[in-house]
């Protein structure tokens, strides 16, 4: 799509899977929506990280985030939709302008870098934004947190307490 097709309005795509959404993701949903006018969340199915949660349970957690007052959003621009295909595919069919990506660490650069240049070879029109994850959330994965989670740890402070308590609901239900 050239970028003559897109409206004037800056979307922006901030996609993952979101298994589950942490302290982390929301931080970069709240800053990356100050800086364009409309900001998708696309959670992937992606179904080859074999997720914990469904892809409509992690809309659900998703969307119940966005809408939650303390988080800042109250789904103002931010809207959140599933997606299954590739992801500049996805970005071009929703009109973005901008992919947001966030960064932990110097680890996470390489992949990143990697994939912005093969999203910009295949639409020039879409950019890669790069987030540096706020100093608090540098370290929160969501791997890290289901291990903590699995295992009995405390998770309080890297999720919300909505989404620690559907953690602790299907780890009870897996041990079942």
């Amino acid at each position: 799509m050239a970028a003559s097709d897109r409206t004037g309005d800056r979307i922006g795509v901030y996609p993952g899977t979101f298994d589950p959404i942490t302290n982390g993701h929301l931080d970069i949903i709240r800053r990356s929506s100050r800086v364009v006018d409309r900001l998708i969340v696309a959670v992937s199915t992606n179904a080859g990280k074999g997720p914990l949660f469904s892809i409509e349970e992690r809309l659900a957690l998703v969307q119940g985030e966005i809408k939650e007052p303390q988080n800042g959003l109250n789904g103002g621009n931010v809207e959140v939709v599933p997606f299954d295909n590739l992801l500049i595919q996805f970005a071009a069919s929703v009109k973005a302008t901008f992919i947001v990506r966030g960064l932990r660490a110097v680890s996470d650069f390489e992949y990143e870098f990697q994939m912005a240049g093969m999203n910009a070879r295949l639409d020039p029109a879409i950019e890669t934004v790069f987030l540096m994850a706020s100093e608090r959330h540098q370290f929160i994965s969501s791997r890290f947190v289901k291990e903590i989670g699995k295992l009995g740890g405390e998770i309080s402070q890297f999720v919300s307490p909505r989404v620690a308590q559907t953690l602790k609901r299907k780890f009870a239900e897996t041990r079942d």
